[in-house]
């Protein structure tokens, strides 16, 4: 039986874990939005999968941990845009010709 000291620190490490492979992704894509260039508030970054058929999980999805080489491989389906840039994608506001990636 798992006792409550050892689920809290079971959550602490996957916690850590998580934002350490956020911030290496964050960094394997650049650092900074792939349309506007921002990259003053690393948290404000987001992946956005460009084929939305390919997706096999998302990004940065609460509770999933996975081998980096398992997000290498779904990191290179997406590019990274900052939150106003992808609020502005979804609204159909941005496409690909706007993208400093392409």
């Amino acid at each position: 039986m798992v006792t409550e000291k050892r689920k809290a620190a079971i959550v602490r490490a996957v916690r850590k874990r998580r934002k350490k492979v956020r911030e290496m992704a964050v960094a394997h894509k650049g650092g900074k939005c792939q349309c506007c260039g921002y990259e003053k508030c690393k948290d404000s970054l987001e992946f956005h999968h460009l084929i939305k058929d390919t997706k096999n999980f998302g990004i940065s999805a609460k509770g999933y941990t996975r081998s980096w080489e398992a997000i290498k491989a779904e990191l290179e389906k997406c590019i990274m845009l900052c939150a106003n840039c992808h609020r502005e994608w979804h609204a159909g506001m941005i496409n690909k010709e706007d993208l400093a990636f392409f």
